[in-house]
């Protein structure tokens, strides 16, 4: 794919990932991996399997900052280990209740875990660490690379469907124009997690 066929947004995308420095490639290339090797490890000590830790992760991440996601959903984990519901709805985590009890139906429940989680940014980040497909998490901090500008969490719109799929192809094609240009072999989600991490150094967010 050549630069004329880029979209305007798909150009602020890779206008981000032209200012990430070596150091920040090679942290967005490994953060889903690095991720998911936090959830097997989480699977191992409490017996469970790597796609259940993923996602209850997933669940408890809206509002939530990674390091804390991580702490969070490891107790959740080991209330419902060594607890019953109640006690793992009385976990104090740094997201919505409602969140917490999605976490437990995932521990619960064999229905699928897309079908639990039942949010696009979240089913997004949960397929993201598991590597179910080339899908791209699409937060705020991904809007505005895309958009193209540093914008707040209240200036991000209500991402419905058909911007959510554009978005996605952006950083899809941008992606693709990367690749050709560089003879690298990035995912979507590589270059989105590049872009996030740069964004969030560049405006110390």
């Amino acid at each position: 794919m050549s630069y004329s066929q880029l979209s305007e947004n798909a150009r602020h995308i890779v206008a981000k990932f032209a200012l990430a420095t070596s150091l920040e490639v090679a942290q967005g290339v490994a953060w889903y991996s690095v991720a998911y090797d936090t959830a097997i490890n989480m699977a191992e000590k409490y017996g469970l399997s790597a796609d259940t830790c993923a996602g209850v992760i997933a669940a408890l991440s809206p509002n939530n900052r990674w390091e804390r996601n991580i702490i969070d959903a490891e107790n959740i984990i080991k209330a419902w280990r060594h607890g019953d519901d109640d006690d793992v709805l009385a976990v104090k985590c740094c997201t919505y209740h409602k969140m917490k009890e999605k976490a437990l139906k995932i521990l619960n429940s064999a229905k699928p875990i897309d079908e639990i989680l039942n949010g696009p940014k979240i089913v997004e980040f949960y397929h993201c660490i598991t590597g179910h497909d080339n899908d791209v998490c699409i937060d705020g901090h991904a809007y505005s690379v895309w958009f193209g500008l540093r914008l707040t969490m209240k200036q991000v719109p209500n991402i419905g469907i058909k911007l959510r799929a554009k978005i996605k192809q952006d950083y899809r094609d941008a992606t693709s124009f990367i690749n050709e240009e560089l003879n690298e072999k990035y995912k979507a989600s590589d270059v989105q997690a590049i872009t996030w991490v740069t964004h969030k150094r560049l405006h110390n967010v």
